[in-house]
């Protein structure tokens, strides 16, 4: 399964989810993967680097091994939404609204999570919940899709 994060910069939230996930996945020998967008990379002004550094941290903290050189946030495009099977918007308050402005005909497709940036949250929340859907996402996954319960997190359409 191709799953895809997408939050407002792809710098903070999606970045973490992305990064926590390939590390949980690869450690259980699961064949997932995840990549990360952003839906609106232009709102990133005052980001500062290629990734936050409270991302940064909380990775290495919960011993995920990062490049040694951190690729810049990068914008979602068309190509995204053909290119992966499952995509997880990180706020549905925040999220669902760019998707019907930018991406249209993708916007059923996207499960949508409630996790707040850090005008709302502290970083230690809001990575604490990316967390637990990350790890029940990727139980989620781990179930045949007949007997799979609703996505984790996610909200209904």
């Amino acid at each position: 399964m191709k799953v895809l994060f997408l939050c407002t910069g792809n710098y903070y939230r999606s970045r973490f989810a992305e990064m926590l996930f390939n590390h949980l996945v690869s450690e259980a020998g699961l064949p997932h993967h995840a990549d990360s967008r952003a839906l609106a990379l232009e709102r990133g002004g005052c980001n500062v680097g290629p990734i936050s550094v409270n991302t940064a941290e909380a990775l290495a903290a919960r011993g995920v091994t990062m490049p040694a050189r951190h690729r810049p946030p990068r914008q979602a495009c068309e190509a995204d939404f053909l290119a992966f099977d499952l995509i997880i918007a990180l706020k549905e308050a925040e999220h669902r609204p760019l998707m019907a402005l930018r991406f249209a005909a993708h916007a059923q497709r996207v499960q949508y999570w409630h996790v707040h940036d850090l005008d709302a949250a502290t970083p230690q929340e809001a990575l604490a919940q990316i967390e637990t859907n990350v790890r029940q996402l990727i139980v989620w996954l781990s179930v045949s899709p007949a007997a799979a319960p609703p996505l984790p997190g996610a909200a209904s359409f």
